[in-house]
């Protein structure tokens, strides 16, 4: 009988064990066919900046078969147990430490208009995800995946470009139109959160 518990007693350690190793975040990600680096860092609960900063990237551009580090080199248990802490929202802050604050001049865009695909520059779907609070900006204004606070809108993420979106100058996502041209044309702070 006591052959058996303690038979019984390993096994379930073993088990255990494992179970623990299994549940572990991976440290890297393949890139796959049509990936983008924002839906990558979304999945994976963390900023396209740390995952840019993580992975020496210039750009916002990947490839598929790319392997891209997910967690932090030297920190991967502490940075999976609290990168799940980060809100759902790529939009949301999780810190209100301003790194710059000016007025812009803001108008608003909608994904619903003939000839709109939907697909921002950094390949959010806002089709498929019409509550995102996303903003076009100048990249060299306002750098692609930069969380923001906007004036009368709220927080955002800078996801897109546009053709006239040049200087001090954004765009508003809606979900509708009625709600975009509610919004016009008006002058607004916006604060760079870091």
């Amino acid at each position: 009988m006591r052959k058996i518990l303690g038979t019984l007693i390993i096994t379930i350690a073993l088990l255990v064990s494992g179970a623990n190793e299994s549940w572990a975040a991976p440290s890297t990600y393949t890139v796959k066919s049509g990936d983008t680096l924002f839906g990558i860092a979304k999945k994976h609960h963390i900023s396209i900046t740390n995952l840019k900063a993580w992975n020496n990237l210039k750009s916002t551009t990947i490839h598929p078969n790319q392997k891209l580090a997910v967690v932090s080199k030297g920190n991967t248990a502490k940075q999976a147990t609290t990168s799940k802490a980060v809100a759902k929202t790529p939009s949301r802050s999780t810190t209100d430490k301003v790194v710059k604050e000016f007025t812009v001049s803001a108008s608003a865009f909608t994904a619903n208009c003939n000839g709109c695909s939907g697909l921002t520059a950094t390949g959010i779907n806002l089709k498929s995800n019409p509550d995102m609070k996303v903003i076009a900006v100048d990249p060299n204004i306002i750098k692609l995946g930069t969380k923001v606070y906007v004036e009368g809108y709220g927080y955002a993420v800078a996801g897109d470009t546009g053709g006239s979106i040049k200087g001090n100058k954004i765009d508003v996502f809606f979900p509708t139109k009625a709600e975009a041209y509610k919004w016009g044309r008006k002058s607004v702070k916006i604060k760079v959160l870091e």
